[in-house]
């Protein structure tokens, strides 16, 4: 979900609710303790110079149990980071503390935001030597043409 659809969203958002992959429901006291935008320039395996941009959410909970931030709020903060330092409209990846730091794309199911799974990936497989995935076929399961000599029978051989 890029930046502009979450604001989009936020502005007819009654309360905040995250729900990690696993249906697990993000803790409603928790914070946004960082609102950013993440640039990440580097070279994949198979030579290309890359450039990304993320806005970066993190969130946090605390024992701070009577704590709720309201979509306004963080409309507030969202506009104070674009503002002072210029985060642009781009997908939104989603920090959260689990065993480690995980980062999570988000998405919205009309009433949720949903953190979903993220997958690395190798972005050169046309020229670093990874072999594609060749399709499995049950060779029973293959039809033959009514035009086809090569059938049993068929005296193409």
């Amino acid at each position: 979900m890029k930046l502009s659809d979450f604001k989009k969203q936020l502005e007819i958002t009654q309360e905040l609710n995250f729900i990690l992959p696993d249906g697990i429901v993000v803790p409603q006291h928790f914070h946004v303790t960082e609102v950013g935008q993440i640039t990440k320039h580097f070279i994949d395996c198979g030579g290309t110079v890359r450039n990304e941009k993320t806005v970066s959410f993190q969130l946090w909970e605390a024992n701070d149990i009577d704590h709720r931030l309201a979509p306004q709020k963080l409309i507030n903060i969202i506009t104070l980071s674009e503002k002072i330092l210029g985060v642009e409209d781009a997908e939104i990846e989603v920090e959260y503390q689990s065993d480690t730091i995980g980062k999570y794309g988000l998405q919205f199911n009309g009433k949720n935001f949903i953190l979903t799974t993220k997958q690395t990936n190798c972005l050169a497989s046309d020229s670093c030597g990874i072999p594609a995935e060749k399709l499995k076929v049950n060779l029973k399961e293959l039809q033959t043409t009514n035009n086809s000599c090569c059938t049993p029978g068929g005296n193409c051989c």
